[in-house]
């Protein structure tokens, strides 16, 4: 046998069981609580359902022409998301809505790509993705710059941008008929903001948030929520969710403006009792309160 031949045969067989051991260290639980990942389907009726995996939510229209699928997460979720939808009905998935540009949101789509679905979003995820480019996520085939109506079998989708809250390309989805809304980040039920709030701009969050409360729905299903919550709130969450981070950034300026201008003081001192109840008090808040410092410290 050439040398260079065994070589080659012999880094093969290494690579092979580098891949093996990387594959069972895998993880297999989810990164918060150390449950099993896990996914399921929530029927609403006339054809609207909400697909969980792990924390995420996106939802999907089944019509007679076609589905309607919004942020197809990952790959593994879209997999299994495929796989769901396919036990409703042998349509065809005709288009994939991106509700802004993150990549825990919206990769895995490829494979809806494959059977021939139009991707829509905002025009700036098309800069977003040609920025960060991800081989399973598709650029945009649609865009728009503040309203769209996405329209399939007699079902109506309607997606408005609200300006820079997280990130820039962050549409909200309205079903017009039923009245509810999907949003994705920028509410989440009964929660603290998400760590330190990467990529949200506070004061437009809350702009957004009145905005959006000025609209006419009944009902939200957020982009976020362990099985043990509800699969859609009522209305109120958003009003909920914007007094929240008005009470947190009065209480940082507040303590600011007494004289305590660190952060690390800011995290210990500064409390909400009143969302005491909500999901990861206790982790994230502080790391909220710091966010909020940065805001009124860096005017970032």
């Amino acid at each position: 046998m050439q040398p260079i031949i065994k070589i080659a045969m012999m880094l093969a067989v290494l690579l092979a069981s580098t891949l093996a051991v990387s594959a069972a260290k895998l993880p297999t639980q989810e990164p918060i609580g150390g449950k099993p990942f896990g996914h399921s389907v929530k029927s609403l009726g006339n054809g609207l359902y909400v697909f969980r995996w792990w924390v995420y939510r996106n939802i999907f229209i089944v019509t007679d022409e076609g589905v309607i699928v919004t942020d197809p997460m990952n790959p593994k979720a879209a997999k299994l998301l495929q796989a769901e939808i396919r036990k409703i009905t042998d349509k065809p998935v005709k288009y994939v809505v991106y509700s802004h540009n993150h990549h825990d949101h919206i990769s895995g789509g490829i494979i809806f790509k494959e059977e021939g679905a139009r991707f829509v979003g905002h025009e700036n995820v098309v800069r977003e993705l040609r920025d960060h480019p991800s081989a399973v996520t598709p650029l945009p085939d649609i865009t728009f710059k503040d309203l769209y109506t996405l329209k399939l079998g007699g079902r109506t989708l309607e997606l408005e941008y609200y300006g820079p809250n997280h990130g820039d390309s962050l549409v909200v989805m309205r079903l017009p008929k039923e009245k509810i809304l999907f949003i994705v980040d920028i509410v989440t039920p009964r929660r603290v903001a998400f760590r330190g709030m990467p990529d949200f701009w506070p004061d437009e969050w809350i702009r957004s948030l009145k905005e959006i409360e000025a609209t006419d729905f009944d009902y939200v299903i957020s982009g976020h929520g362990p099985h043990t919550q509800p699969a859609i709130d009522p209305a109120s969450v958003v009003m909920e969710q914007r007094v929240y981070l008005q009470d947190l950034m009065t209480a940082v300026k507040k303590a600011m403006d007494a004289g305590t201008h660190s952060p690390d003081a800011l995290r210990k001192t500064v409390r909400l009792p009143k969302y005491k109840n909500w999901r990861n008090y206790d982790t994230w808040l502080p790391m909220n309160i710091e966010r909020i410092w940065a805001y009124y410290h860096m005017g970032w």
